[in-house]
């Protein structure tokens, strides 16, 4: 939230010498966040000048200057000879002129300098040069702003150029804020200074008048929790054309909102400064009344942007006889939006439901002022006082008056009071606060405080929702009183015993991978149900996956059952930069509902009420089973072209090792034998295996699926139940012992059907070799003369030690011969000759 300081101090007291850091340090004391200053960046001289003559000299390039001599009120009564290249000013137009030595927003140095066959002592300014807008096709003619100020004023000050905005983040809960009032509010809670609330008005005053046809699709409002207030009232015979107020402008402009014309920025303003949105149609383009319901199927609006949008059965509208008008409290319809030809004006205040329109503003990627702050919540009490304050800007600024026509539809709302207990306060925060500083700093922000037997009863004020209960009660007391004030002391943690088992495992996987080269990358855990059928199951059908009632991405509101979608979202975007050569990983839940099984419970416990032993069992019981898998992605290069080498891309063998560096992370053996998978390549899919139990997959995607993801070329996958080999791996990792005696190493090739994978091969000869084989690696896979059809030779390295001698060649080649018996039992495998 922008806060231009002339505005701020017109309703609450700031000290005339209170700088902009003055001004941010009560702010910040009060629990803001500083973000920026800002201003005009306008400095030097600036003033009024007086158009006396100018010669019109057409130049070469087509284009016409004007050479003009303007009064800018020196002393001496010089006269400044200025070049001009607009042509909307005639002789006797008071303008803003920039001297040699202004400077103004670029940063643009104003100099005496010859252009044009003349020396231009300064320049004539417009609108956009000054910051004022985006007008930029002509210079600002004062009189047409309502301006006659002596010539050589100071423009700066004129114009409210001079002011600045400090910018204060504001946390969603504290949606008060984002308004003129809620800041001089909390300007006045840090300093102590006077607030004058411009939302404080007689209940006669603001009444709408009567007569203008007002429905809600479920009357009454109570029914139809969406929209809590609605209030419209009618300004006739508006002038659009009348130009808004320099200090309007100014003040609209380092809030951050540019200039519309005179209606559209009065509604701005008022909204900025007492926080309710406002919307004005244009009444003549009104068919009959309005009427707020929900969104019908099929239908469409096009909204002020000029998008033709797609309306949701859950979109809250404001619609007339002709149909749709608006999207409630996110942004009005075109056909019914004020212009140049308005001259009746309705004016609509209300109250919509935050839930209802930060869905709506989600949905339609439509983020807008409005939404921002009905999102956070409104003040209840303000939309009639908001309507008034609107239409007396209109009469003042844009000739109106205002009608009798108008109405309002509302129903009576009540604040339920939270009982403080005595010494809770004190107790939660740390500090001694006496009563007097507890009930002083609630009736500070505006709560009405009863004493009551035992502590008392407090009522928030209306523009404070996020007030609920004695907690952030208290927090309200500590940051009136001083967040200073609260001890910096640590607690004593309990005595514990470190990690658990599976958290020390989980850690050492990822370290391990990352000490591999590996760049570990989390992923949003969204994802749509195509994406979870692919990568979340071995053959592609449609298991269960939890859809999420409120999504942040529409287009993925599912809960992923695979790492491998935001790994390939990752990797795309990475791409996209430039950054081609990918070696990344991921720990991370996946999210695998049963068959048949309803999830979630509307039944939870209030906060700060612990659950019985019998409810955290059902509370657990509608969770679905998350599991901690670990998956990994390779695309690119391995190593890039160079002299003497060539590029080496990834592949399955960077995939495989990266998967034997999980398994000694984890203190497991994993097999790796071929497999299928729906989202990898045809034959180059391998099925990991932990003690005979499928852990997971490793292999190339499928061609399809890699394009599907836009990665330009091949990649390499892993996924792994991270929380299954844990299970299997047990409480702690022993690190293998180092034998001092000689290895016996052999070479043996087996012929073997092409059907016979090298892992089942590999197996049977580790169980025929027994103890003695320390190692067994597949070194060749040969297929062609020689051998018959249908076959293979698969050649392995073997390493023998024993553990209490060195071996002699013949035990080895004893174990090794009975490895091979081993595979030609269960295989038929022979030896090649």
């Amino acid at each position: 939230m922008r806060v231009p300081l002339s505005w701020l101090r017109e309703y609450v007291d700031v000290a005339p010498d209170a700088t902009a850091d003055d001004v941010f340090a009560a702010l910040v004391s009060v629990g803001f966040e500083e973000e920026e200053l800002h201003g005009f960046e306008i400095s030097g001289p600036v003033v009024v000048g007086q158009v006396l003559s100018f010669e019109e000299e057409p130049q070469n390039n087509g284009k016409t200057i004007r050479w003009c001599q303007v009064d800018v009120g020196e002393e001496n009564g010089g006269v400044r000879g200025i070049v001009c290249g607009a042509s909307n000013f005639a002789v006797g137009d008071k303008v803003v002129v920039t001297l040699p030595g202004a400077v103004l927003p670029g940063p643009f140095p104003i100099a005496a300098r010859k252009t044009y066959g003349h020396v231009s002592d300064g320049m004539i300014a417009s609108a956009r040069e000054l910051g004022l807008g985006d007008e930029h096709d002509g210079i600002l003619v004062l009189s047409t702003l309502g301006i006659d100020a002596p010539v050589g004023t100071d423009a700066v000050a004129l114009l409210g150029l001079d002011d600045k905005a400090v910018e204060i983040n504001v946390t969603p809960d504290r949606g008060y804020a984002f308004s003129i009032r809620g800041v001089a509010r909390e300007y006045a809670h840090a300093t102590g200074a006077d607030f004058r609330d411009p939302a404080e008005h007689e209940w006669a005053d603001v009444q709408p008048g009567t007569g203008f046809p007002l429905a809600v699709d479920a009357e009454p409002l109570r029914e139809n929790p969406a929209v809590q207030e609605f209030v419209v009232r009618v300004v006739r015979d508006v002038d659009p054309s009348r130009p808004t107020p320099p200090w309007m402008i100014a003040r609209l402009s380092l809030a951050g909102i540019r200039s519309l014309g005179v209606l559209i920025d009065i509604t701005n303003y008022v909204m900025l400064e007492i926080g309710n949105p406002i919307h004005g149609y244009d009444l003549d383009k009104l068919s009959g009344g309005i009427t707020v319901r929900r969104a019908q199927p099929g239908e469409k609006l096009t909204t002020l942007d000029g998008q033709e949008r797609k309306l949701h059965v859950e979109d809250l509208l404001i619609t007339d006889d002709s149909g749709p008008i608006g999207l409630a409290g996110v942004m009005g319809g075109g056909t019914t939006e004020m212009s140049d030809a308005t001259r009746n004006v309705l004016i609509e205040a209300a109250i919509f439901d935050p839930i209802s329109i930060a869905r709506t503003a989600r949905r339609h990627k439509l983020p807008s002022e409005a939404s921002k702050r009905f999102e956070r919540g409104v003040d209840p009490l303000v939309p009639f006082v908001a309507a008034r304050r609107v239409a007396d800007l209109m009469v003042e600024l844009a000739g109106g008056r205002i009608d009798e026509l108008g109405g309002a539809l509302y129903s009576e709302f009540e604040i339920a009071g939270i009982a403080l207990p005595d010494g809770f306060v004190s107790g939660l925060i740390g500090v001694d606060y006496t009563e007097e500083e507890v009930t002083g700093a609630l009736e500070t922000i505006g709560a009405e405080v009863t004493e009551t037997s035992d502590g008392w009863q407090v009522i928030p004020p209306s523009w404070r929702p996020d007030l609920t209960d004695k907690w952030t009660l208290a927090e309200e007391v500590a940051r009136i009183h001083g967040l200073d004030r609260v001890p910096s002391v640590l607690p004593t943690p309990p005595a514990g015993r470190g990690l658990t088992a599976t958290q020390q495992g989980r850690r050492r996987v990822a370290n391990a991978l990352a000490a591999a080269g590996l760049v570990e990358t989390p992923a949003f855990p969204f994802t749509t149900e195509a994406h979870n059928a692919l990568h979340g199951s071995a053959s592609g059908e449609k298991l269960p996956s939890m859809k999420l009632a409120n999504p942040l991405d529409g287009q993925a509101p599912f809960l992923r059952r695979s790492l491998i979608p935001g790994l390939l979202q990752i990797a795309h975007r990475n791409i996209a930069r430039g950054l081609t050569d990918l070696a990344i990983f991921e720990t991370g839940s996946v999210f695998l509902p049963e068959p048949g099984v309803t999830y979630g419970t509307d039944d939870v416990p209030p906060l700060g009420q612990r659950p019985t032993d019998e409810k955290l069992a059902e509370l657990n019981a509608s969770i679905p089973p998350q599991r901690r898998h670990v998956a990994a992605l390779f695309t690119g290069n391995v190593t890039a072209r160079q002299p003497g080498r060539a590029v080496e891309s990834y592949g399955l063998s960077e995939a495989l090792d990266a998967v034997r560096v999980i398994a000694v992370a984890a203190g497991v053996e994993i097999d790796v034998v071929q497999g299928q998978r729906a989202a990898l390549h045809p034959g180059r899919a391998g099925v990991l295996s932990v003690a005979g139990t499928e852990v997971g997959y490793v292999g190339e995607l499928h061609p399809n699926v890699a394009s599907d993801a836009d990665l330009p070329g091949r990649a390499v996958v892993l996924e792994l139940d991270l929380d299954g080999i844990l299970s299997v791996a047990g409480e702690r990792v022993v690190a293998a012992s180092l034998s001092t005696y000689t290895a016996a190493t052999q070479d043996v090739s087996l012929v073997v059907s092409e059907e016979v994978t090298a892992g089942e091969l590999r197996a049977a000869l580790i169980e025929g070799a027994g103890d003695l084989l320390e190692s067994v690696r597949l070194v060749d896979d040969y297929r062609g003369q020689g051998l018959d059809a249908g076959q293979k030779s698969l050649t392995f390295a073997l390493r023998f030690r024993a553990p209490d001698r060195t071996l002699t060649a013949a035990e080895a080649t004893e174990a090794k011969l009975a490895g091979v018996a081993a595979a030609s039992e269960r295989f038929g495998a022979s030896i090649r000759d």
